[in-house]
């Protein structure tokens, strides 16, 4: 039986809850960075068969932890002006460079998967 075709806006959401993007099951991960190979739910596989697959994951949580920084350290500065905390920035900055990567890692795979699904959708069985 297959599965019905789930509105895009529906993945995304699933996505950012840390849930299978297609049927909304949880516990797709057995760790914090470990992405299991299929949703207990549903089977989909979430390497859909190309190898370096996960770099778009990478690619989706470099890009979105980067801006959340860049937008900080921004709005810091502009909320702050004449008198930006220069030392404070210098020091949550890169903190947070690093931090944020690896607090979004997981919701990243996720939103690049219902990305993936959005745009190359699975046949219909």
């Amino acid at each position: 039986m297959p599965l019905p075709i789930v509105p895009r806006r529906t993945m995304f959401v699933r996505a950012m809850r840390r849930r299978c993007p297609r049927c909304g099951g949880g516990n797709i991960f057995s760790s914090w960075f470990r992405m299991r190979e299929e949703c207990p739910t549903c089977g989909l596989h979430f390497v859909r068969g190309e190898d370096g697959y996960t770099l778009g994951a990478l690619w989706f949580n470099l890009i979105a932890a980067e801006a959340v920084t860049t937008t900080t350290l921004l709005a810091t500065a502009i909320l702050t002006w004449p008198d930006v905390p220069w030392s404070v920035l210098q020091v949550t900055g890169p903190v947070e460079a690093v931090v944020m990567p690896l607090l979004f890692f997981p919701f990243s795979r996720t939103l690049f998967l219902a990305f993936d699904l959005w745009l190359r959708p699975e046949p219909a069985t």
